[in-house]
C-alpha cells in the first residue's frame, strides 16, 4: 500500500511531478489523462501540473501517464523535486489528506447503515466497500484519522456477516 511507505510525520517530503500539455482536440486524451489523474489521488498544483509523495511506484504511475500523454500527441516531462516553502508543502499535504476524507466518510456511513439489514444485503456491502477501501488506500498518501474509522467500520460489519471458521 503507497500510505505505508510515506511518512506523515516528515516536515519534508521529495516528490515527483509531471508537467504535462495536450492538444484541445481530440478532447478523449484529455478526458482519460484527467480521471487517471483523478484515480491517482494527485495534488493538481496548477493546470498541467501535478504532483505525488515521490516513490518508485508514484514515479511509475506518472511514467504512465506521461507516455499516455505522449501518444496522444502532447508533452509530458516528469521532474523530483522538494517545495521550497515548508508551508506549501503542509498545504499540500493537507489538500491530499482532505481529500479522502469524504470518501472515507461515505464508507462509514455505508457500513452503518446496513448493519440491521438482512445477509444477502450486509454481504453484498461488506464486499462492495472492501473494495472501495481498497481504491481509496490506493491514493491516500497521508492517512487521516477517518482511513482507521473506516476500516474498523467494515470490520464490524464483517463479524455481524461473515460466519466463524
Amino acid at each position: 500500500m503507497v500510505a505505508d511507505t510515506i511518512d506523515p510525520a516528515r516536515e519534508r517530503h521529495d516528490w515527483v511531478l509531471l508537467a504535462y500539455r495536450l492538444p484541445r482536440e481530440p478532447s478523449s486524451p484529455r478526458i482519460a489523462v484527467w480521471r487517471r489523474l483523478k484515480r491517482l489521488g494527485v495534488a493538481q498544483l496548477l493546470d498541467g501540473l501535478v504532483a505525488l509523495p515521490s516513490d518508485a511506484r508514484n514515479k511509475e504511475r506518472l511514467e504512465w501517464v506521461a507516455d499516455e500523454v505522449v501518444e496522444a500527441g502532447g508533452e509530458a516531462t516528469i521532474w523530483i523535486g522538494r517545495l521550497a516553502s515548508p508551508a506549501e508543502e503542509r498545504a499540500i499535504v493537507s489538500g491530499l489528506a482532505s481529500a479522502v476524507v469524504a470518501h472515507y466518510q461515505t464508507v462509514i456511513a455505508a457500513a452503518e447503515s446496513v448493519r440491521d439489514a438482512d445477509e444477502v444485503v450486509r454481504r453484498r456491502t461488506l464486499q462492495r466497500l472492501r473494495r472501495e477501501l481498497r481504491r481509496i488506500r490506493q491514493r491516500d498518501y497521508f492517512p487521516p484519522p477517518e482511513a482507521e474509522e473506516a476500516r474498523g467500520a467494515v470490520e464490524a460489519l464483517a463479524s455481524l456477516t461473515e460466519v466463524p471458521a
